[in-house]
């Protein structure tokens, strides 16, 4: 029987969860992910997790934080002013934006905090510093 070996390219359904139970993803409405193995595509313990799984094999994996997004960066925070944004946009927090830096490039942020006059913007994942569970089930090795 064949299994999933480095650089193989896969078919997985998954559901991911935080450790206290609650979903933040499932492709089981819809195809399957398919990705190439090898290739930075996939946080590394989700690439762990499928190495030397057989077709149709279901299991449940969990992955430490330095595994998935690793550790809230607080670098990754930053104070501006609620006049650099559009008039149009009242912060809310946990509310996503967009930024783009100096060589041009857009970020994700996520609005931490609002005060009288500046925001708190967070440049990191939303499950940085996460531990995750995932349900894999091997669908096909291409």
């Amino acid at each position: 029987m064949s299994t999933v070996k480095e650089n193989d390219t896969v078919k997985v359904h998954y559901t991911g969860k935080l450790t206290n139970g609650q979903i933040f993803d499932s492709s089981l409405q819809r195809e399957p992910l398919e990705v190439a193995l090898g290739q930075g595509q996939l946080i590394p313990g989700f690439e762990k997790g499928l190495i030397d799984m057989a077709v149709n094999e279901k299991k449940t994996i969990t992955i430490d934080v330095e595994d998935a997004y690793g550790e809230v960066n607080e670098n990754l925070f930053q104070k501006i002013s609620k006049t650099q944004l559009p008039e149009d946009i009242q912060p809310e927090v946990g509310m996503g934006l967009v930024g783009t830096n100096a060589n041009g490039q857009q970020q994700q942020f996520r609005v931490a905090q609002v005060e009288a006059d500046d925001i708190i913007l967070d440049g990191n994942h939303p499950l940085a510093g996460e531990a995750l569970v995932f349900d894999l089930e091997l669908v096909e090795i291409l």
